[in-house]
């Protein structure tokens, strides 16, 4: 199976289509987000250091990021991977192409999810996800908000809004992306790599979006 490389802005959809390949095609999941989530949790130096960057929505540069993929990214043997979120820049691109080359991961593609920044605000800003068994809610949309107000559905857990959801900082990150990750849409796309998702879609769509271009991809 192909190895995936996810471009999309904060709230894409890339976590819904990062999991189901995993729960049902056998894949890794590397996410930079979990990765810094998990050191930021840590009373180190560098843990108080990322702690700081999530909650004020700054970029967080190569010198942090990559040394923290690599050595996730090395940890996998003998299975596909799904990369959420990385790379953010072209430097980080050029990176994976070395390292790629270097462990001979030359069997991917490179899927870009487009949504529009205004559907983007609301999937960030009304986000609400549950401590003790990690489900996911949204307020703004029916389909997706829990049935008691403030209260996971699944083990009644009080739900909370993550520090890095709030306006202030969604409006930072998609700011960032525009600048910094848009550029790589150009970069894989001379490289006949790319492929293009609407994002907008229900996500039992987008699943089903994400196969024809993986089926697509496989027969070229």
């Amino acid at each position: 199976m192909r190895n995936v490389i996810f471009i999309a802005p904060p709230a894409a959809g890339k976590g819904t289509l990062s999991d189901y390949l995993v729960e049902n095609k056998g894949y890794a999941h590397l996410s930079t987000g979990d990765i810094l989530r998990r050191v930021s949790r840590e009373d180190t130096e560098q843990g108080i250091r990322i702690r700081e960057l999530l909650r004020s929505g700054t970029f967080i540069g190569d010198d942090i990021v990559l040394p923290l993929f690599r050595e996730e990214l090395l940890k996998i043997k003998d299975k596909p991977f799904v990369l959420d979120g990385m790379p953010r820049n072209l430097e980080q691109a050029h990176y994976l192409e070395t390292l790629f080359s270097e462990l001979s991961l030359e069997n991917y593609v490179v899927i870009h999810i487009d949504v529009a920044k205004e559907l983007l605000e609301k999937r960030v800003v009304g986000r609400r996800v549950c401590e003790t068994c990690k489900s996911s809610y949204n307020i703004y949309f029916p389909l997706f908000a829990p049935h008691e107000e403030a209260l996971c559905d699944k083990c009644h857990t009080k739900l909370i809004q993550r520090s890095d959801d709030s306006l202030e900082t969604f409006q930072e990150r998609f700011k960032t992306y525009e600048e910094v990750t848009q550029p790589l849409i150009h970069f894989y796309e001379t490289k006949g790599k790319l492929k293009i998702l609407d994002g907008s879609m229900r996500p039992e769509d987008l699943i089903n979006a994400m196969h024809s271009i993986l089926e697509e991809d496989t027969n070229d």
